[in-house]
């Protein structure tokens, strides 16, 4: 639920979201926003029998307000994004989509999920820190143009973690999404965090 009472679903990503994907994520990454070419490129390897990525998008009636993206490779989970609409900071909708990318992760028999956030985003680390990850590493200058630092975070088994108690303000990433995965899109698509400001 939103504050103004709007039920907030989350459903598969499709192609056909993207324009509207586009526009949320030019607004909060500005200035390392994924190209489109990006997102048709994990949506190709999001469904059918080999599928190795997982998108979820977030809606309010007719609004698109967040999405959200996982890749796996080898067992590893690899947050690639997560975004939440400003107006929906601090209403639980980050913690959603991360629970969401978590049960998909089980789902891949995932043994750790990982993901890079900005160092000096304070809120979003701890969003994760309530789902168990844990801090193993610093990605120097992982985002461009800023030349800001990566936090590299890692949650052992996701299928026996669950989050602590979570609370609205503190749960959301929706500046999480501002913070971690856009950059890293720049280095590598195929693997970038992008969104909570996991944008990577």
């Amino acid at each position: 639920m939103t504050g103004t009472g709007t039920t907030v679903t989350l459903r598969e990503m499709r192609w056909w979201d993207l324009e509207r994907v586009m526009a949320l994520e030019e607004e909060l990454f500005p200035e390392d926003a994924w190209s489109r070419g990006m997102f048709w490129s994990e949506l190709a390897h999001a469904r059918g029998r080999d599928a190795t990525r997982h998108y979820v998008v977030a809606e309010s009636g007719p609004r698109l307000v967040g999405y959200a993206g996982l890749a796996v490779v080898d067992r590893t989970g690899d947050v690639q994004t997560i975004a939440a609409a400003r107006d929906h900071w601090g209403t639980g909708l980050g913690a959603r989509l991360l629970t969401d990318l978590l049960t998909a992760a089980t789902a891949f028999e995932c043994r750790e999920v990982l993901l890079e956030v900005r160092v000096d985003n304070a809120r979003a680390q701890r969003l994760y820190e309530r789902f168990g990850f844990e801090p193993i590493g610093i990605r120097k200058g992982y985002y461009q143009p800023g030349n800001v630092d990566a936090l590299v975070m890692r949650l052992a088994d996701p299928a026996t973690s669950g989050v602590r108690t979570v609370s609205a303000d503190t749960a959301d990433t929706a500046d999480t999404a501002a913070s971690t995965a856009n950059t890293a899109n720049t280095a590598n698509p195929a693997t970038s965090v992008q969104g909570t400001e996991t944008h990577g």
